[in-house]
């Protein structure tokens, strides 16, 4: 790594290796070239490490006790609690045929290294492994998308959102923004976080299939979504609610083994002419999500208007 790289935090390469002087010869490797370790003994050992430290590279060897590396890089590339970003080498002690290989790749692993390992090349793959997900990573924070849901996220939302204001100030629009999260709690106890995952995934692909190409529709926390609506003044909002509401709640969503539905509490703020409204987008979310929020508290109802006081 050069000295740039050597002032930012140094990556974190989790080494799942059952053999102690394996694991100890690749941290030897590692360790003087500016990369931080964690270590797992077995395969179950290294899926909880790998999910909670979030490491920037997991380095797995193929025989390990209980789950073959193979299988551990498989489960780790189909858990979204792990990013796909992150780099699986599997090194081998033993054969390290041809159709190994392809298994390992077909696994999802980015390298099948047989063992005694070239220390030199090694950490030219790293670095080029570290630089390629690190970029990735950059796009991925600078995207104005939520990858688990396809909506804007909340800096793309706030974008759209004024962009759609502008139109709407200089046409005398009127325009409409609503916020909304889902009667979830009984789903999600235990912080359940699969759960919410599965819920938001839920939403989000009812949100794609009902959405106008006109609106702007994001998500703005875990379990909370907005829509910024144009051409939409009070009484047209809650028609748009009412349709969200029948797309969302109908939407059956896999959750615990079973198929299940979610309700929506509704706050939203509409303006019939938004250019003599005196307020701006983002306003307009605060005070949608006030509504929602002091619904939220009250525990009564599920659909509110912003009032001012």
């Amino acid at each position: 790594m050069t000295d740039r790289d050597k002032t930012a935090r140094p990556p974190l390469v989790l080494i799942a290796n059952d053999q102690e002087w394996s694991a100890r010869s690749l941290e030897s490797i590692l360790a003087p070239k500016g990369y931080a370790v964690v270590r797992a003994y077995t395969g179950y050992q290294a899926l909880e490490r790998a999910r909670s430290s979030q490491p920037d590279i997991v380095i797995l060897d193929a025989q390990m006790p209980d789950l073959h590396g193979i299988e551990v890089c498989r489960q780790l590339k189909d858990d979204p609690r792990f990013s796909p970003t992150v780099p699986i080498l599997i090194t081998t002690a033993g054969p390290s045929g041809r159709t190994q290989r392809i298994e390992a790749y077909q696994a999802g692993a980015w390298e099948f290294l047989g063992q005694p390992l070239d220390g030199e090349a090694l950490l030219l793959k790293l670095d080029t492994f570290v630089r390629a997900k690190l970029e990735v990573d950059r796009v991925r924070d600078e995207s104005l998308l939520d990858q688990a849901t396809g909506l804007y996220n909340m800096r793309g939302l706030s974008r759209r959102a004024r962009e759609i204001a502008s139109e709407a100030f200089r046409r005398k629009h009127a325009l409409a923004c609503v916020v909304f999260v889902p009667e979830a709690d009984a789903l999600l106890q235990g912080g359940a976080e699969e759960a919410g995952r599965r819920v938001a995934a839920g939403i989000g692909e009812a949100l794609r299939r009902i959405g106008r190409s006109s609106d702007a529709i994001g998500r703005l926390g875990p379990l909370e979504f907005a829509v910024i609506a144009p051409a939409t003044g009070p009484e047209d909002t809650v028609r748009l609610v009412e349709r969200l509401r029948q797309t969302v709640e109908a939407q059956s969503i896999p959750l615990n083994g079973h198929s299940t539905t979610v309700e929506l509490r509704v706050g939203y703020y509409a303006v019939p002419d938004f250019a003599k409204s005196n307020i701006d987008a983002t306003e307009m979310l605060l005070r949608a999500t006030t509504a929602l929020r002091s619904l939220k508290d009250e525990g009564v109802g599920r659909l509110r208007a912003f009032e001012a006081n």
